[in-house]
C-alpha cells in the first residue's frame, strides 16, 4: 500500500506519535530516565508537604507533661506553575518530494529519521543540564573579544547558527549567534545576526562571571535543578525550595561537604567518605552518586591501580546516549557511580530517587492547533515550509531534599 498522496500531517501522525517521542526522548537523559514522573499535571498548584520535624516527646522516669509534649510538623510547600520549553524542527517541501512532485512514504521516511535522531538529542541535552546544572549552560573562559570570540568551558554544547544569550554582573543581556565553534580551542565566534559579522564582545569578561543562556531562560525562568535544590545559599544554590526556607527545616537541606581537597587521586575514597557522613546525618538512601566523565575518568583509573581497596561489583555500564554506570562496593558500603555527559566538573550528587519527581504536562510532544494539526505552513517566495513545535511543559518536585547530599566546590584538578 503506498502513502503517494499522503500530507504531511498524516505521516507526522504515523511515523512520530507524540507517545513514541516523549519515550525516545526520556531515555536519552539519564536524569529523567531514573526519577519518579507524572505525566497527568494539567496546570495549577501543587501542594509539596513535607514533615518539618518530627514528634519527639522521650523521657526517662517520667511522662511528658500534657502541654509539653513535641508533636509533628507538617509544612506545605507548593509548585505553582509548570516551566515550559519549546524546540522547533522546520522540513522543506521541496524536499520531501520525489521526482514525480508527489510526497511519497520513501521520500520522506529520508528526511524525518535524521531531522528528529537530531533533533531529539538536542532537546535531551538542553533539558538535562538544565535539571542537572541549572540556568546558564557554560560560563565565559576567557574575555570576549573585539573579533566576538569567546572562550567556552563546553564546546561540544554549541552548535553552528545557535541563538544563546550572554550576560555578566555589569552589563545588559546580549542577544547573538554563533558563526563558528573551534572545539580544540574551546572557543566560539558569535554574531549578532545568523551568518552575520562578527559582534564586539570585548565588554563581556571573566571577572565579571559571563554566563551564556538559551533564549528566554532568564525572561521566562526554568526547571528548579538538582543544582538549585542540593547546593545550601552559600555553597551557591537557592536560599527557598517549593516557597519554604530550607534553613528552616533540616528536610529541606542536603548534606553539603566541601570538595576543595579533591585530586584524581583521591578523588574515590573522598565519596565513600562523603557517602559515609551522608548516611549518618540524612534519612535516606543516597547511593546514587551523579558525576562528570572527567571524575568518572579518574574513577577508572583508581580502580585499575587500586583493585585491592575497591570491588567492581558489575561491569560497567554504557548508554549509547551519554552515560556510563558502575558499582563499587567496599566496607563503607555500595554506591552506584554514574558519568553523565552533561555534569559540570564543580559539584557531585548523592541522589535518594525516592526524594524527587518531575511533573508534568503531558510529557515531551507536538504542539497541536485547534483543528488537529501539528504543523504549521509557512509560504515565502522560495517555497512552502512546514514547522513543527514541539514542548515539555513541566517542573521538579523535591520532597526529601533532606535524604541526598552534594560535594561542592570540587578542585579544578
Amino acid at each position: 500500500m503506498t502513502t503517494a498522496n499522503t500530507d504531511f500531517q498524516t505521516m507526522l501522525n504515523e511515523y512520530l506519535p507524540n507517545e513514541m517521542f516523549f519515550e525516545e526522548t526520556i531515555k536519552r537523559d539519564w536524569f529523567l530516565t531514573n526519577v519518579e514522573k507524572d505525566d497527568s499535571w494539567k496546570g495549577g498548584t501543587i501542594p509539596v508537604p513535607f514533615m518539618g520535624g518530627r514528634a519527639s516527646s522521650v523521657e526517662f522516669g517520667q511522662l511528658a507533661g500534657a502541654s509539653d509534649i513535641s508533636q509533628s510538623k507538617p509544612v506545605r510547600g507548593t509548585i505553582t506553575a509548570y516551566k515550559e520549553v519549546w524546540g522547533s524542527l522546520i522540513f522543506n517541501h521541496r524536499d520531501l518530494l520525489d521526482h514525480e512532485g508527489k510526497m511519497r512514504e520513501a521520500t520522506f521516511l529520508k528526511i524525518l529519521p535524521d531531522e528528529v535522531e537530531a533533533f531529539q538529542s538536542t532537546f535531551k541535552e538542553v533539558v538535562s543540564q538544565q535539571l542537572l546544572n541549572g540556568a546558564n549552560f557554560d560560563t565565559f573562559t576567557a574575555n570576549g573579544t573585539v573579533g566576538g570570540v569567546i572562550g567556552v568551558g563546553h564546546p561540544e554544547r554549541f552548535q553552528i547558527g545557535q541563538k544563546i544569550e550572554i550576560d555578566d554582573n555589569d552589563s545588559v543581556a546580549l542577544s547573538c549567534y554563533v558563526l563558528s565553534v573551534d572545539m580544540n580551542a574551546s572557543t566560539a565566534t558569535v554574531s549578532a545576526t545568523r551568518g552575520g559579522a562578527v559582534l564586539d564582545v570585548s565588554a563581556y569578561t571573566t571577572a565579571q562571571a559571563v554566563k551564556i543562556y538559551h533564549p528566554g531562560v532568564q525572561a521566562n525562568g526554568t526547571f528548579v535543578s538538582l543544582r538549585e535544590a542540593l547546593l545550601s545559599a552559600a555553597n551557591g544554590g537557592s536560599a527557598t525550595i517549593h516557597g519554604q526556607t530550607k534553613l528552616t527545616y533540616p528536610a529541606l537541606q542536603a548534606i553539603q561537604i566541601s570538595g576543595a581537597s579533591i585530586t584524581s587521586g583521591n578523588i574515590l575514597t573522598t565519596i565513600f567518605d562523603a557517602y559515609t557522613t551522608i548516611r549518618r546525618l540524612a534519612k535516606g538512601n543516597a547511593s546514587q552518586v551523579v558525576l562528570s566523565y572527567k571524575h568518572l575518568g579518574s574513577i577508572f583509573k583508581l580502580l585499575e591501580v587500586s583493585k585491592g581497596a575497591f570491588n567492581v561489583t558489575k561491569q560497567p555500564k554504557t548508554s549509547v546516549y551519554g552515560w556510563t554506570e558502575i558499582t563499587v562496593v567496599t566496607v563503607k558500603g555500595e554506591l552506584s557511580i554514574v558519568g553523565v555527559q552533561e555534569m559540570e566538573n564543580d559539584v557531585i550528587y548523592f541522589l535518594d530517587m525516592k526524594a524527587m519527581k518531575f511533573r508534568t504536562r503531558g510529557g515531551f510532544r507536538k504542539r497541536m492547533s485547534p483543528d488537529g494539526k501539528e504543523y504549521f505552513e509557512v509560504r515565502a517566495t522560495t517555497g512552502f515550509q512546514y514547522i513543527v513545535d514541539c514542548c515539555l511543559f513541566g517542573e521538579m518536585e523535591y520532597r526529601g531534599i533532606g535524604q541526598c547530599g552534594v560535594i561542592h566546590s570540587v578542585a579544578n584538578y
